[in-house]
């Protein structure tokens, strides 16, 4: 008997012919509209999702991107609580449901998942795209207005991904409020933009003060060592580009890299890593450049050379985004 695929592939494979019907002109400037909206800093007080062709052209290219930020995070979160797996998760405004499926694929197995969205277009094919994993098969796609008046259900896990950046202040800090009350762990993403940067630092300071550690990226939960306005956190993720990608953004490559921000938070204790890298490697003849951020807290530039013997080594392999020095 055949293994089954795993959730990245299985998300692909059911991407795939999503856009049969739709004009490439169509498809081209939903997406082109759908990127305006997702990189602004004005809310839009209404959903961004408006129609089927806004949803498969979201699903066909935003999608894809979600998955690999959102698992991304999850992955540092759960490296700093490797003992927990969620018993339950709820995704607020989780449009066609990218994140349920980077839970899946981070933590497998069954497990009750609600999406919560106030597009019905997106519901609907979030429903329709998951019944290509049966691990998903049971997800709950529920209509809500995410905002001032949302009440949630007490569950294992919150996730929140892109969905900030479509809200006002109030309504981004009605969100965050409920969230932290629900959950006993909570993950946000946001754009690896400075816009998404301060969304990201807000709720993460919301989280602290209702008691939250900070597990992933950073190693401590004090406040964040940049100073606003010189710089911003954020990270990336390597995303396979469909058609529709080079449709839209032209070129030859077979990826592309997803800049992201977000902030991982549990009401139990975690193991944050000692320092993460927070810029790409610089790798010159004889040693590694690495941009730290550490758990004093502070940043830190940290030079590793071949009189480092194994950690030259690891320093060559690190990456972006990865714990430092490796466990």
């Amino acid at each position: 008997m055949n293994a089954p695929a795993p959730p990245a592939e299985n998300l692909r494979a059911a991407l795939a012919g999503l856009l049969d019907g739709l004009p490439p002109r169509q498809a081209s400037q939903a997406v082109e509209r759908l990127i305006a909206s997702y990189r602004g800093a004005t809310p839009t007080g209404a959903p961004i999702l408006r129609d089927r062709a806004d949803v498969a052209a979201y699903a066909a290219y935003r999608m894809p991107a979600t998955f690999e930020a959102v698992r991304s995070a999850l992955e540092a979160f759960a490296d700093a609580a490797p003992e927990w797996v969620p018993g339950g998760h709820t995704d607020l405004g989780g449009g066609t449901g990218a994140a349920a499926w980077a839970v899946n694929a981070v933590w497998g197995g069954r497990r009750p998942v609600t999406v919560l969205d106030w597009a019905e277009p997106a519901l609907a094919l979030g429903r329709e795209i998951a019944a290509a994993n049966p691990e998903l098969s049971d997800v709950r796609w529920q209509r809500s207005r995410i905002g001032a008046a949302l009440t949630l259900d007490s569950t294992d896990l919150v996730t929140v991904s892109y969905v900030l950046n479509e809200l006002t202040a109030a309504d981004r800090t009605a969100l965050v409020d409920a969230a932290a009350a629900a959950a006993q762990a909570v993950v946000i993403v946001e754009p690896g933009t400075p816009d998404g940067y301060a969304r990201l630092i807000e709720a993460r300071d919301r989280l602290i003060t209702a008691g939250f550690r900070i597990a992933a990226p950073c190693p401590h939960s004090a406040a964040c060592p940049i100073v606003p306005g010189t710089d911003w956190c954020h990270f990336s993720a390597r995303v396979s580009r469909s058609s529709l990608h080079r449709q839209v953004k032209g070129g030859s490559l077979a990826y592309e890299d997803e800049k992201f921000a977000y902030v991982a938070a549990a009401r139990f204790p975690v193991d944050p890593a000692p320092s993460r890298v927070v810029r790409r490697p610089q790798i010159r003849k004889g040693q590694v450049l690495l941009d730290l951020c550490e758990s004093e807290p502070s940043l830190r530039r940290a030079t590793v050379t071949k009189r480092h013997g194994d950690l030259y080594k690891a320093a060559r392999d690190a990456d972006w985004g990865d714990p430092w020095p490796p466990s």
